[in-house]
């Protein structure tokens, strides 16, 4: 049996704009997902697969070990995307599944599937792994996206991320600010469609240039990583918030939790998913005023970032 473990990840700076080359700032998180593969003996050209979350399991999938078509599902669109996934696999890789055996592969998510720390990057880069295939091709091919996620799946600290003509560059950064326990992870209920919030946004790129607020936001991304103040930490938050707010003609959060005694900042997809609480309220504090307002997922900074 062959193991293999992605983490899952947070986007601190950048996003949208990083689609567009803007340095963002990413965060691996010791929660992600594990896979086993092993070699069955029997020879029916299947591959088995189960997948299961902390809540216990998720969905089983049987399909064909060469023509990738599913035989047996209770998910189908899952069961599709993953037959679409090894296709691209063996095209990227011809010399996988050469054998007779049929295969059983089973993923263990870390984390509450809903909650958007990467349970589709960290398959891939599960996959790419097992596979030996590169991994931000295989997401280009399948799923999309600025790849940032899948840096983050096999990094050991934060990075900054960017693309240039489109290849993705990793700086790994000594992230380890003095005030990370003044930090919260705060999920908001619902989980945000990253692929919708991406295409929406690349048809709004087309008629508005965002080359000023790309560099801007590369400029905070630095900042960010430098900065040992809590106040200056605070603000480039504040000051990122405006920015993207402005980019995507909505108004930041901030503004659904007005009397919070501090700073609120998206992260990833606006709309959903967690959120970043910045404030010097004493911890159980914190909890209390986001439990009041129904969202009970509160997570310490230190406790979940690598």
């Amino acid at each position: 049996m062959n193991k293999y473990h992605a983490n899952g990840k947070f986007l601190l700076s950048g996003e949208y704009l990083v689609l567009q080359g803007a340095r963002a700032l990413a965060l691996p998180l010791n929660l992600g997902q594990s896979l086993e593969v092993k070699t069955i003996d029997i020879q029916e050209g299947m591959i088995h697969w189960d997948a299961y979350t902390p809540k216990g399991f998720w969905f089983a999938s049987i399909f064909s070990k060469y023509g990738f078509t599913v035989h047996a599902s209770d998910d189908m669109a899952k069961a599709d995307m993953l037959c679409k996934i090894f296709s691209e696999i063996k095209s990227l890789n011809p010399n996988v599944l050469q054998d007779k055996n049929d295969y059983f592969f089973v993923t263990r998510l870390e984390f509450d599937k809903d909650w958007g720390l990467g349970s589709s990057s960290t398959l891939i880069s599960l996959l790419s792994q097992w596979a030996d295939v590169n991994p931000y091709e295989l997401l280009k091919r399948t799923m999309g996206g600025s790849g940032y996620d899948i840096a983050c799946a096999t990094a050991s600290k934060p990075l900054i991320y960017h693309l240039d003509n489109g290849q993705p560059i990793v700086e790994t950064v000594d992230f380890k600010p003095a005030f990370a326990d003044k930090l919260y992870f705060v999920y908001q209920g619902h989980k945000q469609s990253s692929g919708k919030e991406v295409k929406s946004f690349k048809e709004r790129a087309k008629t508005i240039d965002f080359s000023a607020e790309r560099a801007e936001i590369s400029e905070i991304t630095d900042a960010l990583v430098k900065t040992t103040s809590f106040n200056d930490f605070c603000a480039l938050l504040s000051r990122h918030e405006a920015i993207m707010s402005r980019c995507l003609d909505q108004p930041p959060l901030k503004s659904q939790y007005p009397d919070f005694q501090g700073i609120i900042k998206s992260l990833g997809a606006w709309g959903g998913d967690f959120f970043l609480a910045a404030t010097e309220l004493p911890e159980e504090e914190v909890f209390s005023y986001f439990n009041s307002k129904g969202l009970k997922t509160v997570l310490k900074y230190n406790e979940i970032v690598l």
